[in-house]
């Protein structure tokens, strides 16, 4: 290898995996993956999960790992649908079980159809190296609505789904991803209970494009909205936070009728008896970080930081 192509150290301390799970994306990969390829500092491996694309998907990620030696490919059978949730997961892990690296520092999830600026990743790993328990970080997300691309709202602590860059110890720490609907609230709370900072980013390069819009890849945004309502009875959410999260959702797309059918998901869900992310200690801290984010902290338990050895997931 030559030129941009060579990669360095492995061990160096900017060094970076990618892992991306992706269905049916040929209309959006290639340029995901010109994006990557174009990076100040490249990753030292992008593992593509190919989900069973019934598209041109896979044809186009063999190509680009014909031309560039740190891309592999992993082809996984069609199971019929678009899986959200748990089969993004699932196939995140595959993923991560094919990595040929082993002494990356930071550890990244990745969708197949977003775009950013070529320093991204470089000034991702500046803003870790310059906060050690900062855990996990992103850009700004802006999807598309109407000819524009316009900011997805987030709170402060939240990590985009569609760039999910971890530090290493972080990630492993908190034991992983959860294979659930909700597995990108889950982990950047279980890192902020086991003491790290989690957040989004501002700043103008590190805004992240996301060409497809949200919700619209898995039947209809309408579907997406009451699913997303159901994950958070699955992750633990507090009643008083849903109301609170629906209301404030009704600003965006669909206006109003969004907002309601997140609601409309908690409460199914819970009167239907849907099971819950089965972790007593994390939902005690949801709850509080929850409350205190409505200025209700005299309702929010007490909790205190868990032990600081590795954790695993409950099943």
């Amino acid at each position: 290898m030559t030129g941009k192509e060579e990669r360095g150290d492995s061990a160096t301390e900017r060094g970076y995996v990618l892992i991306m799970p992706c269905r049916d994306e040929a209309a959006y990969i290639q340029q995901t993956i010109d994006c990557i390829a174009a990076q100040t500092i490249l990753p030292q491996e992008l593992v593509i999960v190919d989900d069973g694309s019934t598209d041109d998907t896979g044809r186009i990620a063999d190509a680009a790992a014909e031309v560039h030696p740190w891309i592999q490919v992993i082809h996984r059978p069609d199971r019929g649908e678009r899986k959200v949730g748990g089969g993004v997961v699932e196939a995140f892990y595959a993923g991560y079980e094919a990595l040929r690296t082993n002494d990356y520092v930071y550890l990244c999830k990745i969708d197949a159809d977003v775009t950013f600026a070529l320093d991204y990743f470089e000034r991702i790993m500046a803003l870790m190296e310059a906060d050690p328990r900062l855990g996990a970080a992103s850009g700004k997300v802006f999807n598309p609505v109407d000819g524009a691309f316009h900011e997805e709202r987030m709170v402060p602590e939240m990590v985009s789904g569609q760039v999910r860059f971890f530090r290493r110890e972080c990630w492993e720490e908190i034991g992983g991803f959860v294979p659930e609907v909700m597995w990108d609230g889950i982990d950047f709370h279980r890192a902020r209970m086991f003491g790290w900072k989690t957040g989004n980013f501002p700043d103008q390069e590190l805004h992240i494009l996301h060409h497809r819009l949200m919700g619209s890849s898995h039947r209809s945004i309408f579907h997406g909205r009451l699913r997303w309502g159901a994950g958070q009875w699955f992750m633990g959410t507090h009643p008083l936070y849903i109301l609170a999260s629906g209301v404030y959702r009704m600003g965006d797309r669909p206006r109003v009728i969004g907002g309601l059918l997140i609601i409309a998901g908690y409460f199914r869900a819970m009167l239907t008896g849907k099971r819950r992310y089965d972790d007593p200690v994390f939902r005690k801290h949801l709850h509080a970080w929850q409350l205190r984010r409505l200025g209700l902290s005299w309702l929010a338990p007490t909790v205190e930081a868990p032990s600081r050895e590795k954790s695993t997931l409950p099943e």
